[in-house]
């Protein structure tokens, strides 16, 4: 990425001592090539609703370990800019990233985070740990303030699974803003302009006890109360098959769930909003 010289081996950066961090590394050597690079001149700002956005995105602990999920839907303004947009990825083997905010930047910056953490296991022989990897995001996002105070924040939401804890408190949440402050969540979270809906849905279902499927089936009910409430978010489109995405995080590792499983999943809770269209009530 940082170039080669003209004998085809690798460039001098390649070969000068540093640290462990590879965006440290492209910002002495290549800059231009960091997503959080300012696009505009001071004291021009972006108009955000040129620029496709994706909501909602949602994590909660359950039995084995931690849910991660999104809607599918961007949006530019009023328009509907994708559908099938993918929000959730994972980070390694028993961490993922979901994403709320400017579409184009959170996919670099996505990118730029996977690479992270496997540049800094690569140097040091070691994963990092999970609260590690969380200080490491927020200090992207900080470096993305100059672009969020012109319109165009990207605010992350992060889940892993934590090898070194007690076994039962293995599932993490962590949530960003967009200055890169971090808070860590417990048992439930929600980003993006459809979160309060979200959210609420998952305090009224939420068991600690819940089972793959029925973690996955509040989720699936949380989002769509988000869509039901905010525009900018897509509920599951049965005629397109285009269902949210639901990734899972357990000792085994990071798991999305199949699209078939999904899609059943989503047809079963569409079809019982047919006899009670506001969901389910809270488990007594």
């Amino acid at each position: 990425m940082v170039g080669t010289g003209h004998d085809g081996r690798p460039a001098d950066a390649f070969f000068t001592p540093g640290g462990s961090s590879f965006s440290d590394f492209l910002a002495v050597h290549r800059p231009e090539l960091l997503p959080t690079r300012r696009p505009f001149p001071d004291g021009v700002r972006a108009a955000p609703d040129r620029f496709p956005h994706g909501t909602t995105v949602l994590a909660l602990v359950y039995r084995d370990g931690v849910l991660i999920a999104g809607d599918r839907r961007a949006t530019m303004g009023n328009v509907i800019a994708q559908r099938d947009l993918e929000k959730v990825h994972p980070a390694d083997d028993h961490t993922a990233v979901a994403f709320a905010g400017t579409v184009g930047l959170a996919v670099d910056m996505v990118k730029l985070y996977q690479v992270e953490l496997t540049h800094f296991e690569k140097v040091e022989g070691i994963p990092m740990t999970l609260g590690a990897k969380a200080r490491r995001l927020a200090t992207m996002i900080r470096q993305n303030l100059g672009q969020a105070m012109q319109g165009l924040a990207v605010v992350p939401l992060l889940a892993g699974y934590d090898t070194t804890a007690a076994r039962g408190a293995r599932g993490r949440i962590f949530s960003f803003d967009v200055v890169g402050g971090l808070y860590e969540k417990s048992p439930f979270h929600a980003e993006g302009s459809g979160s309060p809906y979200a959210h609420g849905a998952l305090k009224k279902l939420y068991r600690a006890d819940m089972t793959r499927r029925e973690a996955s089936l509040a989720a699936l009910q949380a989002l769509y109360d988000a869509a039901d409430d905010d525009s900018a978010t897509g509920g599951p489109d049965i005629s397109r098959r285009i269902f949210p995405i639901v990734s899972v995080i357990t000792e085994d590792g990071f798991e999305r769930l199949p699209e078939a499983e999904t899609e059943q999943l989503s047809r079963e809770m569409v079809e019982q909003r047919h006899t009670r269209p506001d969901g389910p009530n809270a488990t007594a």
